[in-house]
Order: structure tokens, then sequence, then C-alpha cells
């Protein structure tokens, strides 16, 4: 029997009988990462634990339905609506408990959307899509738990669907490009490359950051295809700059979380590389800390195969997750970034200004080169650059600019480091 046919009949015989039900959308957090590092055959047999599990103490009269690649929707038959949420707190706790597939110990979460009958829909289609939108308030919550379906919650589900189509038109007409941030060398003032910025060019909206377009884009998989893109395009206009005398450059690319997982990534750099004929040591890839110890030996493994490609690695965001020293020091890392948090408050905040001393002393101690971000004022390059900062990024150096204007602003800023002295001096707090 159909979902939707089992979802009118419980319908029927509610109103004839009393009583109601629950329906529960349910989406696997973490599944996709999965699916893409250890294939699909290791997905699929994780759906079925995934939905064994699921199905644990369900009774005869409920329906437990797979409606999309890790989505599923569960009918109960309940009571009392607060019974729901009983049944939404078991089945959180039984996909949160880890996976054994194979040799791997895998671990996901669950978010569920809830929507009760009567109250929240009067049709199986209302029913699906308002339990949908309360599943994606779970999301935006941060995942691994329920919430329960109100009516504010269309709106934002009708923005989500709108966003995933607008992502998909992106790509399909080129909408996105890159804008470059440069880094320079600290102590004189000289450029060393640029950090590859995503940006959209929405055609309602104007260009947009990262920060309002990249969840969307890493729920709906389109990431990696993007991702792929903003990789070919940095190299592409790397190799320009390479050519135009500016070989000494690196040119530094963002990887998501997502494209870290992916069993591609080696080889999708190595092809691009290849493709524009730009050696590896111009490339620079960025990954979070908190990326690169999600799963320790895993990460360990792919930057290794990169690091003997000749490409040079970045841990971005240093200092705000979680690795220990140990970890570090066996990463085949060149470089760590500050993160913009610490730098921006220094001036005036006497624990940032340790933290950022300290992140220092342990580059400087593992032969690290340190980059801070997010430098805007001239008090913070002073200070950075005294305590033995490498390379400085952020406004007060310059902005992110489309690849035309970065290059006049490079040029100007090479004329100025000819004729300034640095000024290292004392710190100035």
């Amino acid at each position: 029997m159909l979902l939707t046919d089992r979802i009118e009949q419980a319908m029927k015989k509610v109103s004839e009988s009393g009583g109601c039900f629950a329906l529960m959308f349910m989406d696997l957090d973490g599944f996709k990462p999965v699916n893409d590092a250890f294939g699909h055959h290791t997905g699929d047999l994780l759906l079925r634990q995934v939905a064994l599990r699921l199905r644990n103490n369900l009774h005869r009269h409920d329906t437990l339905a797979r409606i999309g690649g890790d989505e599923f929707v569960l009918l109960v038959e309940l009571h009392d609506p607060q019974d729901a949420l009983a049944v939404a707190t078991r089945q959180v706790n039984e996909i949160g408990n880890p996976f054994t597939i194979g040799e791997h110990q895998l671990q996901i979460s669950l978010s569920i959307g809830i929507c009760m009958y009567p109250g929240n829909g009067n049709t199986q289609h209302e029913l699906l899509i308002n339990a949908d939108a309360a599943m994606y308030h779970t999301k935006a919550a941060g995942k691994n738990g329920y919430s329960f379906f109100d009516a504010s919650m269309n709106s934002n589900a009708r923005n989500q669907l709108q966003m995933s189509q607008d992502l998909r038109k992106a790509i399909k007409h080129r909408q996105f490009c890159i804008y470059y941030q440069p880094k320079f060398d600290a102590l004189t003032g000289l450029p060393l490359g640029a950090e590859a910025l995503l940006r959209w060019n929405h055609p309602e909206q104007g260009v947009m950051g990262p920060d309002q377009f990249i969840a969307m884009a890493e729920k709906t998989g389109l990431i990696i295809q993007i991702g792929e893109w903003v990789l070919d395009e940095a190299c592409r206009q790397m190799r320009e700059w390479y050519t135009q005398g500016y070989a000494h450059w690196r040119i530094a690319v963002n990887l998501s979380a997502l494209q870290f997982c992916h069993a591609g990534l080696v080889t999708a750099v190595a092809d691009t590389l290849a493709r524009h004929q730009l050696p590896a040591n111009c490339l620079t890839l960025e990954i979070t800390e908190t990326t690169a110890m999600h799963d320790a030996d895993a990460s360990l493994a792919v930057l290794q195969r990169l690091s003997e490609m000749g490409v040079d690695l970045s841990i971005d965001d240093f200092g705000t997750g979680y690795s220990s020293l140990m970890y570090l020091k066996r990463l085949p890392a060149n470089e760590i970034k500050i993160d913009r948090g610490f730098v921006r408050d220094l001036e005036h905040d006497t624990d940032d200004a340790a933290i950022v001393s300290a992140i220092v002393a342990v580059g400087q101690a593992l032969n690290l080169r340190i980059v801070a971000e997010g430098v805007e004022t001239a008090v913070q390059k002073r200070f950075l650059t005294h305590l033995g900062c490498h390379s400085l990024q952020g406004f007060l150096l310059g902005y992110p600019l489309p690849a035309e204007q970065f290059l006049d602003e490079i040029r100007a800023a090479e004329a100025k480091a000819a004729v300034d002295v640095p000024d290292v001096g004392q710190p100035a707090f």
C-alpha cells in the first residue's frame, strides 16, 4: 500500500473513531558524507540498519516508508498527542548510537519534523508538506532532534525550496564568480597570493556571500559541483598570474566538510592541476580544524595523498576546534590560519591576545607558516607581525575583489612596499 493511501486510511479512521496520529518526516544527518567517503555499498548497508532500528518498537498499525535517499516517513497512531514526543525521542536516540558497517564505526543522527492529525493539516499532501517544514526547522536548530509543526514554519520551508531551485539554476547559468582577497608578507608587505572566495551573482538579490547559501548547497549535495568549479576557476586564474610573473604566489581554495569527505577529491585536484599546467605548490587547500578532526584517521590519509602531490595544506580557523597537539603534529600541514574571531578583539581582550600568542607559539614549534586573517587595524597588524606571523590577510590590507581589480590593487601594493620601511616595533598593548 502506498504511503499516501495509508495516510488517507488513518485520517478516515480518526474521523470515524476518534484518536489521532502523528506523521513524522525523518532525515538522516551526516549520511551523505558517509556515502561519499565510503561508497554507495556502505551507504546502502547503513540505510538497511537505519530502517531496522526505526522499526524497533513500532506497533502493527504504524507505517514506516523510505521516500528518498536518506529520508523516511513514519505514521504512528496515538491515543494522546503527547505520546508523539516519546516516539520521536526514542527514534532520535536509536539512530544516535554508532553503526558498525564492516570495519567502520559510523556516526550519524536524525532530524524529525512532527505533524499531528487532527490539527496540522486537512489533506495527506498538506500533512506531508507540514511535517517536512518541521523537519527543516529541526535542521536549522542544530539537527539531532525533533520539532512539532506550527504555521510559521511554512514560510521557511518555501524559502528553503526556492533557494534549492535557485542554486541549481545558478550552476546551469554560470551565476557564480570568484573574488580574490590578497595575502601579504607580514614583514615586507609584498603580496604572496590570494584566497579564492565564492560569490553568487543572484539575479534578484545581487551579489551574495557564501554564508547566505553554502548551508543549502551542502544539504542538497550541490556543494560538490560548486566546489569543483571554484577549484577549476581558481587554478585557471592562478595559471594566468603565473605566466604574468607571479610564479611564487599561491592560490588558496577552501574545502567544505562534504568536499573533503568526497571520494573523488584527490583525483579532482590532480586533474585540475594537470588541466591548467599549474605546479601543485601553487595551490593551497584550506580545511577547518573541525573538519580535519571529524574522522582523524581518514582525514590524515586524504591529507597525506594531497601532500605527496605537492599541494600546500592549511588548517583554517585554527583555535576554534578541538584538535590535540599530538594529532596536529601528525598532520602533513604547511600552515595554520588564526581565526578572525581572535584577531578582531585582541586589542581590547587580553584573553584573545594570549590565545593568539599561544597559537603562534604552537605554529612555530611545529615549523608551520602562520597566517592571521581578519586584520582590520594597524595595531593588530603590528602586534601580529611582532609575534611572528608570516603573512596577514584582512580589510586593512585588501578587500576581496574580482580578478581584474585585484591585480590593479596588487600592483599598487607592490609599489608601496618598495618604498615603505617595515615597522615591527613592540606590541602596541
